[in-house]
């Protein structure tokens, strides 16, 4: 069997679903990943043509260019039993099309919600099989549901979970519409002493309160995964308009972490504790000492099994 996987992988994550499917000595996999791919203006009349072709006619050449290498290794590849496109909201519905010429079942995974990425209702018809993390989507749209996965399975990505705590609080976020919340977090949490690790990654000027600290560049997942493995509580801080699990959460369940949270949906999950959980509203930050007193609680194994990629990768690509 031959899969193809093609993705923006821009933090990692999407490496282990390619690890996962290399378990299985059936599969020939191959990843195409996207955000690796570099495009440079031939000239400064490109980069400003550009930007009138994307004003004007919303077309973008950097977007164009990335289409056409995507195609041109699938072409190298050959046909495939599957592929598996996630952020497809990047591709043109030409390219799709071509896609679906060159694979059996053309699958997409959309680990964002259309209320923040309308295009989706725009592709979405062209794939196979579609599946989402966002309940709210699933439901509107027919798609499949499935969450975001953990991605610690591997023998050499397993958690520390013997890790000295230097932190009581982590939490790794990128610049945006949700600096104000977890700002306000970081306020709340210096007045009942608690020590924390939140850090801001993003490349525009930004002047964080308090504690928090901000850097123009990406930790790797290595260098997350040891900060999250010496911190007690993780802090998970959703996108306004979106429900779906982020890694965070799912962290949390690999490393035992207690984990303090703005989504209210994730009480709807079966590994909800609310001796590990802690539900806060972003608009009035409430968070009781009391709730570090107590030690994380160990979910049962075969709730912890459903959220792998090892379970994952059988549910999405249908293996036995």
């Amino acid at each position: 069997m031959k899969i193809t996987v093609i993705s923006l992988d821009n933090w990692g994550y999407n490496k282990y679903i390619i690890d996962e499917l290399n378990t299985y000595d059936f599969i020939e996999t191959n990843h195409i990943n996207f955000d690796t791919f570099i495009y440079q203006y031939p000239s400064i009349f490109h980069r400003i043509f550009n930007f009138f072709l994307k004003s004007i006619f919303n077309f973008n050449l950097k977007r164009n260019h990335l289409n056409k290498i995507i195609l041109n290794q699938i072409k190298k590849l050959g046909h495939q039993d599957k592929i598996l496109v996630i952020k497809s909201d990047f591709l043109s519905i030409k390219t799709i099309k071509k896609l679906k010429e060159n694979t059996s079942e053309l699958i997409a995974f959309y680990n964002d919600n259309i209320e923040r990425c309308p295009r989706i209702k725009q592709v979405y018809s062209y794939f196979d099989t579609n599946y989402s993390f966002e309940r709210t989507d699933v439901e509107k749209y027919g798609f499949n549901f499935i969450s975001n996965y953990i991605y610690h399975d591997h023998l050499s990505n397993k958690p520390d979970l013997k890790t000295k705590t230097i932190y009581e609080v982590f939490n790794i976020s990128s610049i945006g519409k949700r600096n104000n919340t977890i700002e306000n977090i970081a306020i709340v949490l210096d007045k009942i002493n608690i020590k924390y690790k939140i850090i801001i990654v993003g490349k525009k000027d930004y002047q964080p309160k308090g504690q928090i600290l901000y850097q123009g560049n990406k930790i790797d997942i290595k260098g997350v995964n040891q900060l999250i493995s010496e911190s007690r509580t993780l802090l998970d801080v959703h996108r306004k308009g979106q429900s779906g699990l982020t890694f965070r959460v799912l962290d949390s369940l690999a490393y035992q972490k207690k984990l303090i949270t703005t989504n209210p949906d994730i009480k709807n999950y079966d590994f909800y504790n609310p001796k590990n959980i802690l539900i806060i509203d972003s608009e009035n930050v409430k968070i009781p000492s009391s709730f570090f007193k107590n030690d994380y609680e160990t979910i049962p194994q075969d709730i912890y099994y459903n959220y792998t990629s090892k379970n994952w990768v059988k549910t999405v690509f249908q293996l036995n």
